[in-house]
């Protein structure tokens, strides 16, 4: 049996969006979803799944998440406007904590500083619905029992997050077959480019080029030791820049402290001048697999696994091992210069649009 509970800063809530005579509901849910056997043994994990759907077209979307907090609540709405292509004019919401700040006497509310912004954003109004009314929000339990039993019922075991959400992703593209969300994007009001739920901050890069993100380490390009970077962090990704440039970008680590995340790049110019350094170096053992590959193909001869890491920058760091074996061509493209441009503007263009700026 896979154990439901409540999640701690989420809890239930109703979008109900109205146009002509009809009304349409987007229901979200924030819930302690399943145990994940991790890959290194079989220990327990807790994850948390956000539903949102439509009861008239019978559509429903979920994504799996690490925590429940603010910014999540926030980025599961981003996520699901930019997967429909649009979005409602109207939200109706339950009076859980990140909707409601404060309550001011039994029926005054003061909402939320960060829904309003999302709300005035996207450009739909809010509505929050009256306490113990429970009539009002049916259809957020059975969305979250719907994916429970159609979902995860039946596979609750996986290797890694990354299965998991993926597994999740694949079922409701079957399950939502006979859905009408195609007939119902025709009433939607126009896309917005995504709104950035992220906190951007400065920080400073350590003498050994790591920087501290609530109570974990993040490494970046050792050109910047002792340097002052910009970063930016999402509920799923922490990027960096330096001098509106994009230098790096990792998965956030949730719920845990004094953890280190290394991209080995980052040192290539390290490793250049001193080649020796890489077979015991911190970076290497970060990531078991291409230790192994390191030892049993290229222990004699260090300065061609660094060009190969070079050759493969623009490559996405789980990408590695499978690159540095002898026989693979690695990923070079032509169209190298433009392609790194254009990451770079999306990068940048990231730090503009709406979110929640707090440069210290």
């Amino acid at each position: 049996d896979i154990n439901m509970k409540r999640g701690i800063g989420m809890e239930k809530q109703d979008i109900v969006v109205t146009y002509g005579q009809n009304i349409r509901k987007m229901v979200t849910d924030i819930l302690e979803a399943i145990d994940l056997a991790s890959m290194i043994g079989d220990k327990k994990k807790k994850f948390y799944i956000a539903v949102i759907g439509s009861p008239a077209a019978r559509f429903r979307w979920a994504y799996l998440y690490e925590t429940s907090k603010m910014d999540v609540f926030l980025e599961s709405h981003v996520r699901f406007f930019e997967m429909i292509g649009g979005c409602y004019k109207e939200g109706v919401y339950d009076n859980m904590r990140n909707v409601v700040s404060k309550f001011i006497g039994r029926n005054e509310k003061e909402l939320n500083p960060n829904l309003i912004r999302l709300a005035t954003y996207y450009g739909f109004s809010l509505n929050v619905t009256n306490c113990f009314s429970g009539n009002e929000k049916g259809f957020v339990e059975s969305s979250v029992k719907w994916v429970r039993n159609s979902v995860f019922a039946s596979r609750y075991r996986f290797e890694s997050y990354e299965e998991a959400a993926e597994y999740l992703e694949e079922k409701l593209k079957e399950l939502n077959k006979d859905s009408l969300i195609e007939k119902e994007k025709e009433f939607l009001t126009p896309y917005m480019p995504p709104y950035q739920t992220a906190q951007i901050s400065s920080n400073c890069v350590n003498k050994y080029s790591f920087i501290t993100v609530d109570g974990n380490f993040y490494s970046v390009p050792d050109y910047l030791c002792e340097k002052s970077v910009v970063v930016k962090k999402t509920a799923t990704v922490i990027n960096v820049y330096y001098k509106d440039t994009h230098v790096a970008s990792h998965k956030r680590i949730v719920n845990e402290k004094g953890k280190t995340c290394i991209d080995i790049r980052h040192y290539l110019n390290t490793f250049v001048k001193k080649p020796g350094a890489l077979r015991n170096s911190t970076a290497l053992k970060s990531v078991p697999e291409l230790k192994d590959i390191f030892d049993t193909y290229y222990k004699d001869n260090p300065r061609l696994f660094i060009d190969k890491l070079n050759e493969n920058r623009s490559a996405d760091l789980s990408e590695l091992p499978g690159l540095l074996k002898p026989g693979i061509k690695t990923k070079q493209n032509t169209n190298w210069v433009q392609d790194a441009i254009s990451r770079q503007l999306q990068s940048i263009s990231g730090l503009f649009i709406g979110g929640i700026k707090n440069v210290n």
